[in-house]
């Protein structure tokens, strides 16, 4: 069995639904760490994650969570405590991570599953980026998430600074519309071609 994999879920598509992946990015691409521990953007393949419940030890779950609490909140939700949130499932991947935790807690072996999750503010504007107060909890997220990987036993060592901008820009080109700025809209086209 393996050890631990961090897996950042969610879709970049709908503003801070994004914040798993891009946490989990920002750790990959600026912190230095051991053997034994992977990170890989989860995104939304929902049931396909179930194979890792199955092959390591730990499993980490970067998310945003549908509870209802202050917008910002950060959760640690151990599969114990997963397992007993019913009105917690409100998006399509909560219930399926739940879902898949009911499936494999009836096998021999199965991972110890903790998702590190945040009270989003907007999930619902189809936009690449986080908003101002997503942006500015961002930070936190990412200590609490880094903790959360320490406790595991986990050394992990600061090698660059990377924003989070800068990491979705990597991972997609744009953020909060920055795209726009670089591509000409239809009306900048003022001659016509004639054929």
């Amino acid at each position: 069995m393996k050890d631990t994999i961090i897996i950042g879920v969610g879709n970049m598509l709908f503003k801070d639904e994004g914040i798993g992946i891009y946490a989990s990015e920002y750790i990959k691409q600026n912190y230095q760490f051991g053997e034994g521990l992977e990170i890989i953007d989860g995104g939304t393949l929902g049931f396909k994650l179930m194979a890792y419940f199955q092959e390591y030890k730990n499993v980490i779950i970067l998310d945003t969570v549908s509870i209802d609490d202050e917008v910002g909140s950060i959760f640690r939700l151990p599969s114990d405590v997963l397992l007993g949130l019913g009105k917690y499932r409100k998006t399509a991947h909560e219930v399926e991570i739940v879902e898949m935790l009911e499936i494999v807690s009836v096998l021999d072996s199965y991972a110890n599953v903790t998702i590190i999750g945040v009270v989003p503010q907007d999930i619902q504007s189809v936009e690449i980026g986080l908003t101002k107060l997503m942006e500015e909890k961002f930070p936190l997220f990412i200590e609490t998430s880094l903790k959360e990987i320490e406790s595991l036993g986990f050394k992990l060592t600061k090698r660059s600074d990377i924003s989070v901008e800068d990491i979705v820009k990597s991972l997609i080109g744009s953020y909060n519309g920055s795209h726009l700025t670089r591509i000409p809209n239809e009306e900048d086209f003022t001659h016509e071609v004639n054929l």
